[in-house]
This record gives C-alpha cells, sequence and structure tokens, in this order.
C-alpha cells in the first residue's frame, strides 16, 4: 500500500491571521499532508475545540480533490507556487528551529528584529525582541496576548532565516523580561 492509497481522516484546519482565523474540514491521510498542501494552516486537535467545531457547519475539502473552498483555495495556490522552490519543506521535520525574521508590514522605519525558538507544530515557545540599539526583550507564551500565528515550516523563505540556538540563547539570556503594566497603570492611562 503507497502513502496515496492510505485511507483518510478528517482534519480541523486552522488559517489563524492574528485577530480572528478560518475554519475548514480537510480529509487527508496526515496532518503533515494537510500542512504540505496548504500554506499557514495548522491542525487543531484538541478535544474540546474538535467537538466544538462539530456544530460550527464548516466547509469540507480534500487534499487530493479538484477543487477547494473558499479562502483554503488561495492557501493551496499560495503553497502549489512555494513547492518548487529551493529550500521547501526544509525545516519541516525539525523538533526546533531558531529564526531571525523581521516584520515591518511595510513601515522602514521598525527595524526590530525578532528571534523565535519554533517546535515542530510550528508553535513560537520563546522569543526575543531586538530593537535597532541591541537591547532586547524576551518573551513566551504566557506573555502573548493573542494566541500567535503558527510559523509554517514548509516555508521556504524561512531556510534563510535559519539561525543557531547558541545564537538565540545569548540574546534570550541578555534580553531583559517583557514587561506588562499593572492593572492600575493600564486604567491611568485610559483615563488620559
Amino acid at each position: 500500500m503507497t502513502d496515496h492509497d492510505a485511507p483518510t481522516s478528517r482534519f480541523l484546519v486552522l488559517h489563524d491571521y492574528g485577530m480572528g482565523g478560518s475554519w475548514w474540514w480537510v480529509h487527508a491521510r496526515s496532518v503533515r499532508e494537510v500542512r504540505e498542501t496548504f500554506a499557514d494552516v495548522e491542525v487543531v486537535d484538541t478535544a474540546e475545540t474538535v467537538q466544538r467545531a462539530e456544530g460550527w457547519g464548516l466547509n469540507e475539502a480534500r487534499v487530493d480533490a479538484a477543487t477547494t473552498p473558499e479562502g483554503l483555495d488561495g492557501l493551496r495556490a499560495k503553497r502549489e507556487a512555494q513547492r518548487g522552490l529551493d529550500g521547501f519543506g526544509a525545516l519541516a521535520d525539525r523538533e526546533m528551529v531558531w529564526l531571525r525574521r523581521r516584520w515591518d508590514d511595510g513601515n522602514d522605519e521598525d527595524r526590530t528584529l525578532y528571534l523565535m525558538e519554533v517546535g515542530a507544530d510550528g508553535r513560537r515557545t520563546r522569543q526575543v525582541e531586538l530593537a535597532p540599539d541591541g537591547t532586547g526583550v524576551r518573551s513566551g507564551p504566557d506573555d502573548w496576548p493573542f494566541n500567535p500565528p503558527v510559523v509554517d515550516l514548509f516555508d521556504p523563505e524561512l531556510v534563510g532565516m535559519e539561525i543557531g540556538q547558541d545564537e538565540f540563547e545569548r540574546n534570550w539570556l541578555g534580553a531583559r523580561p517583557m514587561e506588562w503594566p499593572n492593572e492600575e497603570q493600564a486604567e491611568g492611562r485610559a483615563d488620559e
């Protein structure tokens, strides 16, 4: 029996874009097949979420179908465009990956670098924000007010962003912990 002949299962798939997300049921042979077919998605397998999703009336798709539901079709097209590029999937089978990435959202004035530790599932486990002056702020999942989107480890662009664990750890140890204002300070700012 080849992988193509293997039975399929139904997976709950999320494209998390930060302040929200899109959900689908995807029929595939494995979690890897889902992630290899659609860019920027994660497979959600927590029993509570899967059970709740049963009542959401989500669109269903097959990884090998000729057509894909709206929204998911763009993620498939993005993945197809990446597939032939050097570095496609090179980081996908690693237990842990360390990356240096700049998110500027088109703002050339923001020169903040983000050093990220990313697990095999694509979730950031730790992060250091490095300001242009070299100072750093470290944070982990407990510090993030929103669940951060998953890093797509199949993305070939990430290969050029990879750093070593030693560089990450050196910056992690040199960075100060993230500080959130206490409730009293936050309320004072709201009154201004």
